[in-house]
């Protein structure tokens, strides 16, 4: 490669981590917020931690560990590694910041934090238990399967009991760049049916988290541009 075309490479590399950062900064603002506004302004140590939030750092809302997610409405809650989501055995709080895309803004329309219970966690995997997520996983990252033959075995079995019976879903996440992920989710309406359920799942004109007003828009284009 020549010295233009590297410097072109890597203009271009930077450009778009910059146009994902900028994409994702809605996240991470909410994020912040969260922690400054009910944990004392703690601040990850590592970005790979189990938990955004640690139980230690809790002190006004039940002393459970946390994960914040800014999600968009309508759309489901991603919840991250399926493997690593169904070896939770401990409560735990899931805050969601559901934003709607206003031209180059993202505005924050409601927001919900239910306390999740082990038992409640495993009613939303039934029937599915780890070792079908194993053999699914191990599935997803054969690299003896071409991407095109995995993507068609893994949405094979993803619509196949036990999975198609679970309320979380499994996110099969493969691509030709070495993707090779198993991820799970759940839907929106099944948040609020399962997970809050006295919570009115529509837009609100003021929406607040734990009586605190959610942060105003956030500069944030749609992602593509």
């Amino acid at each position: 490669m020549t010295r233009a075309g590297l410097l072109l490479a890597v203009a271009l590399g930077c450009c778009a981590a910059s146009s994902a950062q900028e994409v994702q900064r809605h996240g991470l603002a909410f994020e912040k917020w969260v922690r400054d506004s009910f944990f004392g302004g703690y601040q990850p140590a590592d970005y790979t931690q189990k938990w955004d939030i640690p139980a230690s750092a809790n002190k006004d809302h039940g002393g459970v560990p946390a994960n914040p997610k800014a999600v968009k409405y309508g759309t489901p809650v991603d919840l991250g590694d399926a493997l690593r989501q169904y070896e939770i055995d401990e409560p735990f709080l899931l805050i969601v910041g559901f934003w709607q895309q206003d031209g180059d803004l993202k505005r924050f329309v409601h927001a919900a934090a239910p306390l999740v219970t082990p038992e409640k966690w495993r009613e939303l995997w039934a029937p599915v238990t780890y070792a079908d997520l194993q053999r699914l996983d191990a599935l997803i990252k054969d690299r003896n399967l071409t991407p095109a033959a995995a993507r068609k075995l893994a949405a094979k079995m993803k619509a196949s009991p036990p999975f198609n019976r679970s309320i979380i879903q499994v996110n099969p996440k493969i691509d030709t760049k070495g993707q090779r992920r198993l991820q799970c989710s759940i839907r929106f309406a099944d948040f609020f049916r399962h997970l809050a359920p006295g919570l009115d799942p529509a837009p609100q004109t003021e929406p607040v988290l734990w009586g605190v007003k959610l942060p105003g828009p956030i500069p944030s284009k749609p992602r593509g541009r």
